[in-house]
């Protein structure tokens, strides 16, 4: 048992910098609550060199084979953990000197962990586990300003979150009354020899879960008003931290314990990318509200990273360049983020005039960014796209190739609205500049550019099977 510990230094810092915060934060005034953020960044930053310092051990399952530590799961912790520091690196002037500062610090730990162990979680009790430690957090941090329209996101958010995880219950309970079992080796051993029926209303109950914190369709709906409705920077984190875990917990379930059977996974899963993408894309053309837009282009993104499950076990770049995205989306997106938290008064896209005349760098962050979530050269989004297109073309998908390639294209438009107006002469009105959210926007960028010519690199290091016993 201590041993199978020294392999989940990272969770365990995020737990345990959870616990110990919120105690501090309890007993601490208002002007030392910061003591709390800087000890999430110091766990953070000793996860991450325990990642690295443990990810040639990868390769193995803990505690009776229900977590699985291989590539995902590191690549996982690694994205997670960089995405929290710069989420506290956004939030820092909005949080600051908060009385409920230590709360939220505690709150985005705790939701982190959650989707370290949705990518990790080789066990359908696990698996649902996870999910509520992914939702809980997040449905407080949602109405963390105790305004009206974040509770009515919150409100929105919880009731779905409820009702997909009452879903993925019932989906668990036919999953074990057909297999007899929860782990995933034993799910892969049993399912193809049980009633197809069973087993497919099972396994679609049982995605929605995950398909829920990844914004997919049909689980969408709570995204946009969630984005719009919470804090700037909650909204940054909900639309990042969740989806990383989730997607590559759909990943691993299907790959795992479904692709033995003898339905289609691979298919609806790309039929879902297809809805999703397309979705996204279309309602994100005419939304003058920034969140708004930022949350269709989420859904969007999704959309093509589910393109890889689809080629999960069909292409050998399927997981690698899933990976390899995921960790180009969630800086491009969090440095997207931070630009509109970094200007607090510009809520719509005409509100960003003459940014680039204010401030230079400031607008060039936000042109980097977004041009990168249209998957522009030579970004990390854009290698993550490629690779990813790719491996849905040799799994067999190319109609799902041309029709994302369609999309990101018409994506293009949406994207320029926002960012033509930035390069106007006219002033705008950009009298309140946060300091610490526009720093994290100047990091984010070149970040966001760098992955790009280092894709090499890391899809070396991505390189690698799921670990299943």
């Amino acid at each position: 048992m201590t041993q199978e510990l020294t392999f989940l230094l990272p969770e365990l810092f995020l737990a345990g910098a959870a616990v110990f915060g919120l105690l501090l934060g309890s007993y601490l005034p208002r002007q030392w609550q910061w003591l709390v953020r800087a000890l999430a960044a110091a766990a953070c930053a000793g996860g991450l060199a325990a990642t690295v310092a443990n990810w040639s051990r990868a390769g193995m399952t803990v505690f009776e084979g229900t977590y699985s530590i291989d590539v995902a799961t590191n690549a996982v912790r690694a994205v997670v953990l960089v995405s929290v520091l710069l989420v506290l690196g956004l939030a820092a002037t909005e949080i600051r000197d908060d009385r409920r500062e230590a709360e939220f610090v505690v709150l985005l730990l705790l939701g982190a962990l959650g989707a370290v162990l949705l990518a990790g979680a080789n066990d359908l009790l696990l698996l649902a586990a996870a999910y509520l430690l992914a939702s809980v957090p997040l449905y407080a941090l949602t109405a963390f300003a105790k305004d009206s329209s974040g509770t009515e996101a919150s409100m929105k958010y919880y009731l779905m979150g409820a009702l997909v995880g009452v879903t993925m219950l019932f989906g668990l309970m036919t999953l074990f009354g057909v297999a007899r079992s929860t782990a995933y080796p034993q799910l892969s051993e049993s399912l193809p020899s049980a009633a197809g029926g069973a087993v497919a209303v099972g396994a679609l109950l049982l995605l929605a879960g995950p398909l829920f914190k990844a914004g997919a369709v049909p689980v969408h709906f709570w995204v946009p008003d969630v984005t719009e409705g919470s804090r700037p920077p909650v909204a940054a984190l909900i639309t990042t931290i969740p989806k990383v875990g989730a997607v590559v917990a759909i990943y691993r379930f299907v790959s795992a314990a479904l692709a033995p059977t003898a339905l289609d996974w691979g298919l609806l899963i790309a039929v879902l990318a297809a809805l999703t993408m397309t979705l996204g894309n279309l309602a994100a053309f005419f939304q003058d509200n920034v969140r708004r837009l930022l949350a269709y282009s989420t859904i969007s993104q999704v959309g093509y990273l589910l393109m890889a499950v689809a080629a999960a076990g069909s292409a050998p770049l399927a997981l690698p360049g899933l990976l390899l995205y995921l960790a180009a989306y969630a800086v491009t997106n969090l440095g997207a983020f931070a630009v509109v938290c970094a200007l607090p008064r510009a809520e719509t896209i005409t509100d960003y005039r003459g940014l680039l005349r204010r401030h230079r760098w400031l607008a060039l962050s936000l042109v980097v960014c977004l041009l990168g979530l249209v998957g522009t050269p030579p970004t990390g989004v854009f290698v993550g796209k490629l690779t990813v297109f790719t491996a849905a073309f040799d799994a067999g998908f190319g109609w799902l190739v041309v029709l994302a390639i369609i999309n990101t294209v018409a994506s293009l438009f949406y994207y320029l609205r926002w960012i033509a107006p930035t390069t106007r002469s006219e002033p705008g009105t950009f009298d309140q500049v946060n300091r610490w959210p526009a720093v994290t926007a100047y990091i984010a960028a070149p970040v966001s550019l760098a992955i790009g010519p280092l894709a090499g690199l890391i899809l070396t290091a991505f390189e690698g099977n799921l670990v299943l016993s």
